[in-house]
Parts: C-alpha cells; sequence; structure tokens
C-alpha cells in the first residue's frame, strides 16, 4: 500500500481534478471560527487513500496505488452445492485474504459471466432449468443464460439471498454487496438479447426482478447494497447503485445513459442516503488519465463531470494497480482517486468543563462528493501527560449526516468520573470495526501527531 506524501506535479493535478468536481457542486458556506472560544483547526491535503472510497482492485496483494478496498467476483455453484447446502468456504477465504490486508471487500455474485464457466448449481440444470448459449462478448460457449423465472431457480435465489444476509449483514469485512445474480456479469442485463426487434428477451421478468430486488432488502440491514441500474422499483428501498460503464455512459443524454436513468427514476439524490460507486469502464482505465486524454471512440470521457454528477465513492479500476500508472499519468489518477467520496475536516474545536464532565463541541466539513456510507462509531479520548490513553467515550455523532457543503456541528457532554485531577489532550477518531482496518484519517495537520489513527483536538484540563 502507497502512503507516500504526495509530490508537487501530484498535488497540482490533486487541485485540478478536484477544482473540476467542485465547479459542478454546492459552493460551500464559509465555516470559520469567528468566536474567540472556538479555536481552529489547521487543515492538510487528505490521505492518498481513505475507507470505503476511491480507486480498487481486483483481489490481491497490490502496492502499486493507494486504496482500501477490494473486488470480487463469485459464481452461485462455488457456495450453494444443492437445494439446502450452503458452502461458505470460498467466500470465506476471499474475505480473509483481503481482510488480512487490512481491506474491506466488495463483491457480487453471478451465474453468468461471459467467457466463464457457467455459475448455475449442477442440482438446477439436474432439475432441468432452460439455458440458452451465446457466443457474445467473446463466450465462446462457455457460459450459458438461465430461464431466470424458472421456478426452481427462483426459489434458490430466495434461499441464498436470506442466507447471505444472516450470515453477513453487518460483517466488519464486507463494505459493499452488489445485488448481481440476474443477467451477463450478474449486471442485470442480458444485452443484445433483451427484446428489442429481432430478438428475444433472456432477462428476468419484472416480477422476478421486484423478487430480488425485496429479498435483498430484507436480508440485509446494515450492510451497504448496490444495485446495477436506477428504477422506480428500488427508489424506495434502501440500496445504492453502481454504474459499471462509469465515465463512457454516465453523464445524461441519450435518455439511456446512468445519470438519464438517474433522473428518469427521481433518484438524483438518492446518493445522500445509499452510496454509489460504479466501474471505471476498462476501456477508459489505460487513458483517460494522459496528457492529453487520448481516449478513442464514443462515451463521455469526462471523468470530473461524472464524479460531480454521480457523486461516486469508489471505483473498480484495475489499471491503476496492474500494469499500473507512471509520471504525470499517476498523478492525475491519484488526483481522481482522491476526488471520489468524502473528505472530512475539523474545522474547529471548542471545550468546557463542569463538575463533573467535559463539554466539547466541533465544526466539521466534508469537502468531497458524498457522505461517509456507515455511521462508524465516533470516539473522543483523553490522553494523560504519559501518552496513554485515560478514558475514551463513543459518541452519538452521525457519520453519515454529514454532507457536502454543509457545515455541521456537533456537541457532547463527556463524563468525567474515573479521570484523575490534571491536564488532558482530547483526540478523535471514527472507529474501523474491522480489526486491523486502515484508519480513517481527516484533512487536518493534526492528524496522527498524539495518537496514530486519531486527530488530535487540543488540551483540556479536569479539575
Amino acid at each position: 500500500m502507497v502512503h507516500s506524501l504526495v509530490n508537487r506535479p501530484a498535488r497540482m493535478a490533486v487541485v485540478a481534478v478536484l477544482t473540476a468536481v467542485a465547479a459542478a457542486l454546492p459552493a460551500p458556506s464559509s465555516t470559520a471560527a469567528t468566536q474567540p472560544d472556538w479555536r481552529a483547526l489547521a487543515a492538510a491535503e487528505a490521505p492518498d487513500a481513505n475507507p470505503l472510497e476511491g480507486f480498487i482492485p481486483y483481489a490481491g496483494a497490490y502496492t502499486t496505488f493507494p486504496h482500501s478496498m477490494e473486488w470480487f467476483y463469485l459464481p452461485l455453484n462455488a457456495v450453494m452445492t444443492g437445494p439446502h447446502r450452503l458452502d461458505w468456504r470460498p467466500l470465506e477465504e476471499q474475505l480473509n485474504a483481503i481482510a488480512a490486508r487490512g481491506h474491506q471487500a466488495a463483491f457480487r455474485f453471478y451465474l453468468d459471466y461471459p467467457g466463464k464457466p457457467s455459475g448455475i448449481p449442477k442440482f438446477l440444470l439436474d432439475q432441468g432449468l432452460l439455458t440458452r448459449p451465446y457466443d457474445d462478448f467473446g463466450n465462446n460457449g462457455q457460459s450459458v443464460s438461465p430461464d431466470y423465472d424458472d421456478p426452481n431457480l427462483t426459489t434458490a435465489l430466495d434461499r441464498f439471498i436470506a442466507a447471505l444476509g444472516r450470515r453477513y449483514d453487518g460483517d466488519p469485512r464486507v463494505g459493499f454487496v452488489q445485488l448481481g445474480l440476474l443477467g451477463f456479469w450478474g449486471e442485470w442485463h442480458t444485452w443484445p438479447h433483451n427484446g428489442d426487434p429481432g430478438t428475444e428477451n433472456w432477462f428476468a421478468s419484472q416480477a422476478q426482478q421486484l423478487r430480488v430486488l425485496n429479498a435483498y432488502d430484507e436480508a440485509f440491514d446494515e450492510t451497504r447494497l448496490m444495485v446495477r441500474y436506477p428504477g422506480a422499483d428500488n427508489k424506495s428501498l434502501d440500496m445504492g447503485y453502481h454504474d459499471d460503464s462509469f465515465a463512457y455512459s454516465t453523464l445524461p443524454g441519450p435518455g439511456w445513459h446512468f445519470m438519464d436513468l438517474m433522473r428518469q427514476a427521481g433518484t438524483t439524490d438518492k446518493w445522500k442516503s445509499a452510496t454509489v460507486a460504479g466501474e471505471l469502464r476498462p476501456e477508459l482505465q489505460g487513458c483517460i488519465f494522459n496528457t492529453p486524454m487520448d481516449c478513442t471512440g464514443d462515451g463521455d470521457k469526462d471523468f470530473a463531470a461524472s464524479v460531480a454528477q454521480t457523486h461516486a465513492s469508489w471505483l473498480l479500476n484495475h489499471y491503476a494497480f496492474s500494469p499500473g500508472y507512471t509520471g504525470a499519468a499517476y498523478d492525475k489518477a491519484l488526483a481522481g482517486a482522491k476526488s471520489l467520496g468524502y473528505r472530512l475536516r475539523v474545522t474547529a474545536v471548542k471545550t468546557g468543563h463542569r463538575r463533573h464532565s467535559l463539554n466539547l463541541a466541533l465544526r466539521i466539513r466534508n469537502d468531497g462528493v458524498a457522505p461517509f456510507s456507515y455511521d462508524w462509531p465516533l470516539q473522543v479520548a483523553a490522553i494523560g501527560r504519559d501518552g496513554r490513553i485515560a478514558r475514551t467515550w463513543t459518541t452519538s455523532w452521525k457519520l453519515t449526516g454529514i454532507m457536502p457543503g454543509v457545515p455541521a456541528e456537533l456537541t457532547a457532554d463527556l463524563p468525567a468520573a474515573g479521570l484523575r485531577k490534571g491536564d488532558y489532550t482530547l483526540v478523535l477518531r471514527a472507529a474501523n470495526p474491522l480489526p486491523g482496518g486502515m484508519p480513517l484519517r481527516f484533512a487536518n495537520a493534526d492528524q496522527d501527531t498524539t495518537v496514530p489513527g486519531w486527530l488530535t483536538l487540543g488540551r483540556t484540563r479536569v479539575f
């Protein structure tokens, strides 16, 4: 993992990309501390990588680009070995390997992945499931497209989704679960076999799509879910979206691009409550950060505008890790990765005390394009003169409510019972629930200065 400081060309690239993204966003209100009892905290460059945002690779040990998550697919038949039999070992192996590297995982199960062996469980084939061979996308007959409305298949998917939620909802190793299962690559389409003139429609019926949507929504309460396409049938459900053709068919215009569908479904503001992510279109990954940008063919090819309109938090971009960017392209890619998601900064702090408690108030702002995806516990700790944590408080503050361009003020009364009289340094962190996981770092000069992984807020005294 890369933790080096950004050099001057990289800083210039970061500024350029963030400026381009910010041009399409509302200007944030000023949060300057004007009262004398507020103490301003110095700003600093955001870290190269922060949890649950930025560019991510396919699962593996990469040190070529900073990242906090890893991505993988699994065929359903790797886990579902019978109508009532589930072997979670393949999923556990992936999650444990990724967690051991301090990262969270994002993943998707599939039945049909062009160019790979079929992911359909054998017992369904034995029960007579209809399948269709095809040669599209270089498949050459390897995978097959199933009848998604087959009663045995629909029952199997119900059981699998419910079991997946029971076992993994809230698992700290998991950042995001994409619904998958339906369509090529689990991307909820079977184009060009989609019912256009002269073609059959191989995709699931509207009723089966809704059944899968509702099954996931019922199975997961904590872990963030994502579905490929925004629509009226998922608008009210607790799930976000993944644009897997990012910066290629993202911006509105022809009526079927990602933001066209967002507007048609009335979900353009859903990023405020559900995470938007996706994949930087593979054809663009190796060229969109060149100077000049030299991607050929069709497509939007406007990375900054796509970030600003989608409010995306992370993107699969394996090119950044293998073969990797070099020179100016690396600097621009790093700037692009850092333009995704949140960028939290504490602008000012105020402390006081009563007889049995400490009073703490923070002013905090989000200079990114999206809120943080989870309400990880925001904790405050008192560090004694010996450099050790004397007491930790878990506040009721919610990270997900800190919106871009909307300064927030957080207050808490911290019980001082058990603290000896004297001077303490107060520090702040958002506690990553993954043991050994990457700390969330604030864009402040005093981040990590007192205790690694914590932001130093300042001194206070207990009487």
